[in-house]
């Protein structure tokens, strides 16, 4: 059974980080592209990063550019989102997807399977 499992979630006060980790079972990550999505309360989903299979590129939301970096350890079957500078706007329900086509995007109809989220709140 393939599965995707988030962890790492908490709460953190502004300017602070955490690192988020996205594990697989039932595949290999490393045949996939990873994108890590997040909802707040009473908005849509949105893409915030992801990682392609081919060649390892990597894609960040402008809001995030320069403070969160995505990241692959194939040994592990895990995907990790570094998060830093945290902000009150980045609080959030955060989920890793897996997309089978392996080319990375920010587009959330682009995956196949989701893990079950993980709570991110900043606040001071």
């Amino acid at each position: 059974q393939l599965q995707l499992v988030e962890s790492g979630g908490g709460l953190v006060q502004p300017g602070g980080s955490l690192r988020l980790s996205c594990a697989a079972s039932g595949f290999t990550l490393d045949t996939y592209a990873i994108g890590w999505f997040r909802q707040a309360p009473g908005k849509e989903r949105e893409g915030v990063s992801c990682i392609s299979s081919s060649d390892g590129s990597t894609y960040y939301a402008d809001s995030v550019k320069g403070r969160f970096t995505i990241s692959r350890d194939n040994a592990k079957n895990t995907v990790y989102l570094q998060m830093n500078s945290l902000k009150p706007e980045d609080t959030a329900v955060y989920y890793c997807a897996a997309d089978g086509y392996g080319l990375g995007s920010l587009s959330t109809g682009m995956y196949d399977y989701w893990g079950q989220g993980t709570q991110v709140t900043v606040s001071s």
